[in-house]
């Protein structure tokens, strides 16, 4: 702010002053500090342009500041000094390790000062998402108080308390969440098997705060210690440990049962696994059967066998084999292979083959016996019907001469 040199008629200088308007107290008259802060300075170019100095501002030197010309009336300058504050979390509102229970309420309290207002955020030291119970997870959570109902050993961990209002620098708190709770053995398999001569590793699941003691024992309660035939061994991860018990070759004497065991300053508690036989598997040998081949007068037989019951037929047609006719067909086959025909068995064996083409028939039977051999090795049916009586003789002394 500034003035001018201005001369009354009476030859008088006006005066500029600064003064504090809350406290209506003057701070400075033209070169002159009249308040006894030391913080306080002023300055002037060529009278014109007056600057008030405040070093090593506090925040208590917010308010409003008055620049003052002595005039007739007078004439006067407001202006208005901002002091922002970065922020800054208070140690005694604000909560500091907790043990607790598991299941019991909580509530984290955060304070902090600074102008403007800080904004208070909580978020997990890990980065992790924050549990708030009934499968609700968030990033963060605004504001001073942070309340967990009934809370659980998921919610265990460290949690900063974060203020910022746009100053630098932001600001924050790590308050450690600790919940005791007593031992709990988690096991995937409790009935394990194995072979005489393999190795075996059985594995318990333990959760627990404080850090638990973790063992094994065998039937007799008698703790098993690292050596030459077991070798157990524990990894942690904050309230998890993951106990693994090796047999490096499993003997009869082994098997049984094995507990691991969780031990706290707040309980107790144990699992079983049972180690079982199971038997080495035995190699036998296997033995080769070769079939016979059937020969070709076995598989003839079995088509004669076949021909030999056909299907029962209600009516018999005039182009099928039938009692009568085979014995006489046989009977007629007989005669002309002895030469010695009487006139009965002549007579009856023109009633199938006509006298006046027996030669011809004698000439077609080698041709026919072949085709007819042929049909008998490829057919399937259980039935042989031909086409005339003679066909059917014919048929009848071929099955005859292969058996």
């Amino acid at each position: 702010m500034g003035s001018r040199r201005l001369k009354r008629r009476t030859g008088f200088l006006f005066q500029v002053a600064w003064l504090r308007v809350d406290t209506q107290t003057i701070l400075t008259i033209a070169n002159h500090v009249i308040t006894k802060n030391h913080r306080i300075g002023v300055t002037h170019s060529e009278h014109k342009t007056w600057l008030l100095h405040i070093r090593d501002v506090r925040e208590s030197d917010r308010g409003n500041y008055m620049c003052q010309i002595n005039t007739d009336p007078m004439k006067s300058q407001i202006g208005y000094l901002e002091v922002v504050v970065p922020p800054d979390i208070l140690d005694y509102p604000t909560s500091t390790d907790m043990v607790v229970r598991e299941g019991s309420n909580v509530t984290l309290r955060c304070e902090a000062t600074g102008s403007p207002t800080p904004n208070i955020t909580w978020r997990r030291e890990d980065g992790e998402l924050i549990n708030l119970g009934n499968n609700q997870e968030v990033a963060s959570i605004d504001g001073p108080v942070f309340n967990i109902t009934k809370v659980n050993r998921l919610q265990m961990g460290a949690y900063l308390c974060i203020a910022s209002n746009g100053v630098p620098p932001t600001v924050s708190k790590r308050i450690m969440l600790v919940v005791h709770f007593t031992p709990m053995i988690w096991i995937q398999n409790q009935l394990v098997g194995a072979q005489e001569g393999q190795q075996m590793t059985l594995e318990c699941h333990s959760e627990a705060f404080p850090k638990s003691i973790n063992y094994w024992t065998r039937e007799n309660n008698v703790i098993i210690a690292n050596g030459e035939k077991y070798e157990p061994s524990f990894s942690d991860n904050v309230y998890k440990v993951h106990m693994k018990l090796m047999i490096r070759s499993v003997a009869m004497s082994d098997y049984g049962s094995y507990k691991c065991i969780s031990k706290n300053s707040l309980g107790e508690t144990d699992g079983s696994i049972k180690l079982y036989h199971i038997p080495t598997p035995t190699t036998e040998p296997t033995t080769t059967s070769t079939l016979p081949v059937p020969t070709t007068v076995d598989l003839v037989e079995n088509i004669q066998w076949s021909r030999q019951k056909p299907m029962p037929s209600l009516e018999p047609s005039s182009n099928e084999i039938t009692d009568a006719s085979l014995s006489t067909v046989v009977r007629s086959e007989e005669t002309r292979f002895r030469g010695r025909p009487s006139h009965e068995e002549n007579h009856e064996a023109e009633n199938v083959i006509d006298t006046n083409s027996h030669k011809s028939v004698d000439n077609d039977i080698g041709q026919r016996r072949i085709d007819n051999t042929a049909q008998s090795m490829s057919s399937k049916s259980s039935t042989w019907h031909c086409v005339t009586r003679s066909s059917a003789a014919i048929c009848i002394i071929v099955l005859s001469a292969l058996s």
